[in-house]
């Protein structure tokens, strides 16, 4: 679910001289969610991965990554990003531990100076579906009449069937958009707290490792990042970036 460089869009809002609203609201809602989820605690990066600069097309690029750990999640990572005075991205994963019964958190917001052209939020399976009380407590969820609700592209079937992709027109649907998340990241919180641990060698933890492969392998299809990263910086470190800290694969079991 990493983000895209947005089409242009009519002015909704005049251009800003910080984060965008819904980017830094979001930013907030996602930091402020971790701090109910059971062990939580820092994950190493490397310390060039963790704030990072470049240039694009004469703009400067600005990248800041935090990650995390938590009973049931092997890695919570926020990356937030700026390209000059324009483009902002927002891109959160949690990525369970596949002993666990979880899902895949995932959001992302593409802004720029005209505002929001593209966000999305998915609670998304590991396995060939979501548990039982996780779907039911995403159905019983409100869903907003969204004036450009978005197609998913081609590789969208890692996500679940309440997945929304929109582009907010205005504040109205900006919050509504924020508080979608901040309901998906609750789903979240009740589900680490009570999901139980299975052994790694349960056929269940077996089936859902696969599954956050192939939900890796089909992030990684997103080549339109991959573009971005190897035009700011290069084709090798767009790789690394990619490989260990956007999309890594789970390790493999022992």
């Amino acid at each position: 679910m990493t983000a895209t460089v947005p089409a242009s869009s009519p002015e909704q809002r005049p251009a800003g001289s910080g984060l965008h609203p819904l980017v830094e609201a979001l930013a907030a809602t996602i930091r402020q969610s971790w701090s109910a989820l059971p062990e939580l605690a820092p994950l190493a990066i490397e310390p060039d991965l963790e704030a990072i600069s470049g240039s694009l097309d004469g703009e400067k690029l600005f990248i800041r990554n935090e990650l995390h750990r938590c009973r049931g999640l092997r890695k919570l990572h926020l990356e937030t990003a700026r390209l000059g005075a324009g483009l902002q991205i927002l891109h959160c994963v949690f990525f369970p531990d596949p002993r666990y019964d979880l899902p895949v958190f995932g959001a992302d917001i593409v802004a720029g100076p005209a505002g929001v052209s593209a966000s999305i939020a998915d609670l998304s399976p590991t396995g060939p579906e979501l548990a039982p009380g996780i779907a039911a407590d995403l159905a019983a969820l409100p869903r907003h009449p969204y004036s450009q609700p978005r197609e998913l592209p081609a590789w969208g079937t890692i996500f679940s069937p309440f997945v929304r992709f929109v582009r907010p027109m205005n504040e109205q649907e900006d919050g509504w958009f924020q508080d979608e998340v901040a309901a998906l990241l609750a789903v979240m919180a009740k589900a680490v707290a009570s999901t139980p641990e299975q052994a790694i060698d349960d056929p269940a933890t077996v089936a859902r490792y696969h599954g956050q492969l192939s939900y890796c392998q089909q992030q990684k299809r997103n080549d339109k990042t991959r573009r971005v990263l190897e035009k700011a910086f290069n084709p090798s470190w767009a790789d690394r970036y990619i490989e260990l800290l956007l999309f890594d694969d789970p390790l493999p079991l022992a």
